[in-house]
């Protein structure tokens, strides 16, 4: 194995869950939870993506990245609710991630690929927001093994 492949393969940093959020339907608001549970090859419990793609089962976002986004449109704060992400975790780079399992309190997950900003960002955080968000929308997983999530829990590779 090259040793690209295998500082890609460590990740020692530990992260932590900031925010729990599902979308009962497609254009509803997030509701904000302090814990869900995570269904395998499902989703989250309670949100309009369960079960419907396999791609798509959870999205999470990085708290840092909110607060990049935020400063490049002139906002102090970002509100978690308006990416319509499901999990903002702090601590770790998601993207890191890319190709391998990770645990997220319970469950365990598997980065299927990056969470592209859709036009709702331009709606959501005003003019300019959809290319503030591009490079920075987070990441799209699948649910390997179920379990509880928690806001608090750490976000750890397998």
């Amino acid at each position: 194995m090259s040793y690209i492949k295998e500082l890609m393969r460590s990740i020692p940093q530990v992260g932590k869950v900031e925010y729990v959020s599902v979308r009962p339907t497609q254009r509803a608001e997030p509701q904000e939870l302090q814990a869900v549970e995570a269904v395998e090859g499902k989703g989250l419990v309670g949100d309009h993506y369960s079960g419907s793609s396999g791609n798509r089962q959870v999205t999470l976002i990085q708290a840092e990245h909110l607060a990049g986004v935020a400063y490049m449109m002139g906002q102090e704060v970002l509100d978690p609710a308006l990416t319509r992400r499901n999990i903002v975790v702090s601590g770790v780079n998601l993207l890191a991630f890319k190709e391998q399992q990770f645990q997220i309190g319970e469950a365990v997950l598997e980065m299927t690929g990056p969470c592209e900003p859709c036009s709702r960002m331009e709606e959501n955080l005003g003019e300019g927001g959809y290319n503030a968000m591009r490079g920075h929308g987070g990441i799209c997983c699948r649910v390997v093994k179920g379990g509880k999530i928690r806001v608090g829990d750490k976000v750890r590779l397998v």
